[in-house]
C-alpha cells in the first residue's frame, strides 16, 4: 500500500521517533519515563507513566506526591495514580542526573508536612493583612485564584 498515504508499523516508528508531535499524543513518547506532574490545586506528583488516553487522563505508577518548602523537600508514597487531564498544569520527564544535582536537602514526611503547615500559616497571615490594608484604603479585595494553583 506504500504510495496511497498509508505507513507499515515499522515506517510510523521511524517518522515517530525524530518528530514532535503536538498535543496529548506527544506524551505518548513518554510512556514508562519518570515524569513529573503539577496539578491544578499545586500538588506536585513523581512517577513512572504507564499509560495515556486521548483526554490526556494519565496512570502513574510508584508514585510519590512532593513537597516543596525553601530549600527542603518530602516524599510522600502515593502508589498508583489515575490523573484527570483536566487538572494537569505541567508535566515532563525527569533527569536523574539533573534531579541528584539539585541543591535540596531530603527530610521526613512528618516534617516536611509541618514545614508545609507553618507557610502556609505565614502566607494566610499576610493576606489578611494585606486585604486589611486595602479595606483601610476603601479599595476592593479582590481574591487572586492563581496563587492558590501555584503556592
Amino acid at each position: 500500500m506504500e504510495g496511497h498515504g498509508v505507513q507499515t508499523d515499522l515506517q510510523a516508528k521511524d517518522s515517530f521517533d525524530g518528530k514532535y508531535i503536538p498535543g496529548t499524543a506527544s506524551l505518548i513518547a513518554e510512556v514508562d519515563k519518570r515524569i513529573l506532574v503539577v496539578l491544578r490545586g499545586g500538588r506536585t506528583l513523581i512517577g513512572y507513566l504507564r499509560s495515556i488516553d486521548q483526554f490526556a487522563n494519565l496512570l502513574l505508577q510508584d508514585t510519590v506526591e512532593r513537597i516543596h518548602v525553601g530549600k527542603k523537600y518530602g516524599d510522600i508514597p502515593r502508589g498508583i495514580f489515575l490523573v484527570r487531564g483536566e487538572n494537569m498544569v505541567l508535566c515532563g520527564e525527569i533527569e536523574k542526573s539533573l534531579e541528584e544535582s539539585m541543591e535540596l536537602e531530603k527530610v521526613s514526611i512528618e516534617e516536611i508536612i509541618e514545614a508545609q503547615r507553618q507557610e502556609n500559616e505565614k502566607r494566610e497571615k499576610e493576606n489578611k493583612r494585606k486585604e486589611e490594608l486595602l479595606r483601610q484604603k476603601g479599595l476592593p479585595v479582590v481574591r487572586d485564584e492563581s496563587e492558590d494553583i501555584l503556592s
